[in-house]
């Protein structure tokens, strides 16, 4: 069936020094009824469904399984994703209502942004106090659909993120914006996720990352995505949901 990821990876025991930096990781998840219609003509909508919540499953997996990440939050206004992300050990934050004129990308940023306030505020109240505090609480807005990535590829981009300030992984197509760091600063997350984001992240102030991480790269968004994911490695539970379709990459149309 192709490659399994191994998580190799980066889960020490955490620091206990009151003065360590809390990392949270951010994941929002849109709607399940919209999701990933680029697969549509590969995957049928009950399929699709599956696949989305087992990449959010191994990519929330990747993500806790890195040292230094204090927590993983799932941001989603869908009930089968929060109850998913429950279930495999993710904080849930119902998506805040917004503009419901709002198109499906400034939801998104909303989700990002209003949950990333949310956390800085909760970990000030309830262990930091002083001017300083919300300095930090860094925070990672995280693609939900991250299968191939690797623990320590995202713990080489946190720690080469530049302190005072927000910097981005760019995806694999060059345009889109893989993860959104925010660390050392008490700044806002202002999150740009969307069409064309790693522009508009770098032109918002946003330092590009140049590490070679595949797998934190490799967001799936097409049956091509699926395909480079499956050959570098997915995580278990996207395999599980990939042979249980009797899917592979020989036999898909579309090619590479």
């Amino acid at each position: 069936m192709g490659a399994t990821r191994s998580d190799d990876g980066d889960r020490v025991a955490a620091s206990s020094d009151p003065a360590r930096r809390i990392v949270a990781v951010l994941i929002a998840v849109k709607d399940l009824a919209a999701a990933k219609s680029r697969l549509a003509a590969e995957f049928s909508g009950p399929e699709r469904t599956r696949l989305v919540l087992a990449m959010l499953s191994d990519t929330v997996a990747a993500a806790g399984a890195v040292s230094v990440v204090d927590s993983v939050t799932v941001v989603t206004p869908d009930p089968l994703v929060a109850e998913t992300a429950r279930r495999i050990g993710a904080r849930v934050f119902d998506e805040p209502v917004g503009d419901p004129a709002q198109p499906p990308d400034a939801r998104l940023n909303h989700a990002f942004a209003s949950a990333a306030a949310v956390l800085r505020r909760e970990e000030v109240i309830g262990h930091r106090r002083g001017h300083d505090a919300a300095a930090r609480v860094d925070i990672i807005a995280l693609q939900a659909d991250l299968p191939a990535m690797r623990p320590a590829e995202l713990a080489q981009a946190y720690a080469s993120a530049r302190r005072g300030g927000r910097s981005l992984v760019v995806d694999h197509h060059g345009t889109g914006t893989a993860a959104l760091i925010l660390k050392d600063s008490p700044g806002e997350l202002a999150p740009l996720f969307g069409v064309d984001s790693a522009r508009r992240h770098a032109e918002s102030g946003a330092s590009k990352l140049d590490g070679i991480w595949p797998g934190l790269r490799l967001d799936v968004d097409t049956a091509v995505d699926v395909r480079r994911a499956h050959r570098l490695g997915v995580g278990p539970a996207t395999v599980a949901v990939l042979r249980s379709l009797g899917w592979n990459d020989d036999a898909s149309a579309t090619t590479a």
